[in-house]
């Protein structure tokens, strides 16, 4: 949600006023990020329970497993406090992303419906041709034709797809009803996929940029995994600062090292298990490579720093990602891994040296493709370019409504 809230702080910069209607503890969280509290409200909701929905549970962080149907169905019956706040607000405009049934309600309204997706476009197109990126059933001018996933990262996709098979119809669904698609990407990254989108749903795509900042992605592993990402990190030579989240079954990084590891990477290396400043720590002159699961932001974040960049895909949306980084756009590099998933030290140390080392051929080729890429992204006016343009295409779209 919190892209939502930099979205948010760009349309109240340009004097719009804004209203999200969330769940109870999502506004405890996201209300501090508001950069205009005059401009922007926060409406909390009471998200009713449902079988198989934990008590208490509001949005997907708050479910175990979060590919159910559960939270989508909660909010589902939310429909009617929804229409009541929306026929008191008087909105031009209504955001939403897997509700499908917004369009329809916005339409009754006379307001226009946007469909604001903060994942990739690439993992937004998945939705409108589920098993592509497998191989199979690619709609014709589908991107990416011939770079099927394989090995583990089809394994994410394939059982993402056949157990979020609803949330994807859904998903689908809102794109092709909606009046306005919008995307938090450019279209220097993902423009073939964006290109697809149009002609799926038969609508011009708005793109926002990614409207940094974003905040610290870490994803939680099993303990031998875990520890065998710290051997990888040891094995290389280099000093490093690793932020990841405890293991499975650990209350702490620290106790779950591998033994013997602390005392031999002393002074040149750290793991650290909670929230650390991310940009700032990227910004740092000494850092010479980050690896990361390939978030979109932390896509993002990685992109527009002079670093070398590696990837350890975790989820279906970051293995779209970094096929995307490592293999089209030729910018890093991913560790190797079993069709299980697991990934050994040595190949850990394998992907950072070779972006690393200075005779390597792949560490030269993805630091040209980078270098070149970073530079148009930093380029003075290039991110705020796209957030003013896709503000004015939506006051644009207001007014035609209002005037026809």
């Amino acid at each position: 949600m919190i892209p939502y809230v930099h979205l948010a702080n760009k349309l109240a910069e340009k004097g719009h006023l804004v209203t999200f209607l969330l769940p109870k503890k999502a506004k405890l969280k996201l209300e501090p990020l508001s950069l205009f509290p005059d401009s922007i409200v926060f409406e909390p909701l009471t998200v009713p329970h449902v079988d198989g929905l934990p008590v208490g549970a509001e949005t997907t962080a708050d479910v175990p497993n979060p590919t159910g149907n559960y939270i989508y169905d909660a909010m589902a019956l939310l429909r009617g406090d929804i229409e009541a706040k929306v026929r008191a607000l008087k909105p031009d405009v209504i955001f939403f992303d897997f509700a499908d049934w917004v369009p329809e309600m916005a339409k009754e309204f006379g307001v226009k419906s946007v469909n604001y997706q903060i994942v990739s476009a690439v993992s937004t197109a998945m939705a409108l041709a589920p098993g592509a990126e497998l191989g199979h059933h690619q709609p014709p001018g589908y991107p990416s034709s011939k770079m099927v996933l394989r090995g583990y990262d089809a394994t994410l996709c394939s059982l993402f797809a056949s157990s979020c098979s609803m949330l994807l119809r859904r998903i689908a669904n809102g794109l092709k009803k909606c009046d306005v698609i919008s995307i938090r990407t450019c279209a220097e990254l993902e423009g073939e996929y964006i290109g697809f989108i149009e002609r799926e749903c038969q609508k011009k795509v708005l793109l926002s940029g990614p409207l940094l900042p974003e905040l610290q992605e870490i994803a939680f592993m099993e303990k031998e995994q875990f520890q065998e990402l710290c051997l990888g990190m040891e094995l290389t030579g280099l000093p490093f600062l690793a932020a990841v989240k405890p293991p499975k079954g650990s209350s702490t990084t620290q106790v779950a090292l591998p033994e013997g590891f602390e005392e031999r990477v002393k002074g040149r290396g750290i793991i650290w298990g909670e929230w650390l400043d991310q940009p700032l720590i990227l910004s740092h002159r000494s850092v010479g490579c980050f690896v990361n699961h390939c978030g979109f932001g932390t896509m993002w974040e990685s992109l527009v720093r002079d670093v070398q960049i590696v990837h350890i895909p975790q989820l279906y949306d970051q293995a779209l990602t970094t096929r995307l980084c490592a293999e089209e756009l030729e910018v890093s590099v991913k560790v190797q891994r079993e069709d299980s998933g697991w990934f050994s030290k040595e190949s850990l140390r394998d992907a950072v040296n070779s972006v690393m080392d200075k005779d390597s051929e792949i560490g030269n080729l993805v630091k040209r493709n980078h270098k070149k890429l970073r530079e148009t992204l930093v380029s003075p006016g290039f991110f705020s370019g796209y957030a003013d343009q896709f503000v004015e295409a939506l006051e644009n779209e207001v007014n035609n409504m209002e005037s026809s």
